[in-house]
């Protein structure tokens, strides 16, 4: 029998038992699972939960759970090498999970580097160093094309996404990160917290030069002008309403509240791209 690696994870305070390379991966985490991807190792994550949608392929996977629910019968079948999952919401998951399975959860990131972290983390700890230092310079690099494209002149931004209620973020998230880095100002930047419930009065009074929207995971309702009469109640008429630059995420999925590597590869490029309309 070969031996088996020994690694330690932070967060649990416990030593994982694992084969040379995991062949058997469940991923309770979208940016996990989409990492995975990236590397090219697809063919060995055996289950996803129902929120892990990127790649596309991803989606073709078999759905052992949710944010913080789990289908025990199904990973039982997998007999998993190694289950990812995240902090912050999924910390309760770990705790049940961790009574009988080989679990590591990777922390949410507050930076663009701890996203790209995070994807290095879980190949090396998968087992595949050298896919996942692949991933980390394609990540680097776009990150410079990205740099070498900031703006000389800040627009102020307002990013509001639905998570059951209005959400938007603060000083310690990876979207505030986001902006800095593309040369733009996020009107709650100042913030000393991750997100935070919007004030419409303070929104209304920060006055954006640019908003963008986020509707609800799933969700189809994503007509513009119908979003546009909403913000108008709720903020009147500031100048990114008035002057029609309010833009609506594409797709029917996560996308800034997606903190996996398609938040650099596609997501900082449609910012940049829409704050330079």
């Amino acid at each position: 029998m070969p031996e088996l690696r020994k690694i330690y994870n932070e967060i649990t305070h416990q030593h994982l038992f694992l084969p040379d390379k995991c062949r058997k991966i469940i991923s309770f985490s979208p940016a996990i699972t989409e990492s995975l991807f990236l590397m090219g190792l697809s063919e060995f994550v055996s289950g996803v939960s129902v929120y892990c949608v990127h790649p596309e392929d991803a989606r073709k996977k078999k759905i052992v759970g949710s944010y913080n629910s789990f289908k025990e019968k199904l990973i039982d079948e997998i007999n998993p090498d190694i289950i990812f999952t995240t902090t912050g919401y999924q910390l309760e998951l770990v705790q049940k999970l961790i009574e009988k399975y080989p679990v590591y959860p990777i922390k949410l990131p507050p930076t663009l580097s701890e996203i790209i972290a995070n994807s290095v983390e879980a190949g090396i700890v998968a087992g595949y160093a050298k896919e996942a230092r692949k991933l980390q310079t394609k990540l680097f690099y776009e990150l410079v094309k990205l740099k070498n494209q900031r703006r000389k002149f800040k627009s102020r931004v307002y990013i509001e996404i639905d998570l059951g209620g209005p959400v938007t973020f603060g000083e310690f998230s990876y979207i505030t990160d986001a902006m800095n880095y593309l040369g733009l100002e996020n009107i709650f930047g100042e913030q000393k917290c991750e997100w935070l419930v919007p004030n419409d009065k303070k929104v209304a009074e920060l006055n954006p030069d640019l908003i963008i929207y986020e509707p609800k995971m799933f969700s189809k309702l994503r007509d513009k002008k119908k979003l546009k009469e909403k913000l108008i109640q709720r903020f009147g008429e500031i100048n990114a309403l008035r002057k029609n630059k309010l833009f609506v995420t594409p797709g029917i999925f996560d996308f800034f509240a997606h903190h996996g590597p398609g938040f650099i590869l596609k997501t900082m490029k449609w910012l940049n791209k829409i704050s330079r309309t």
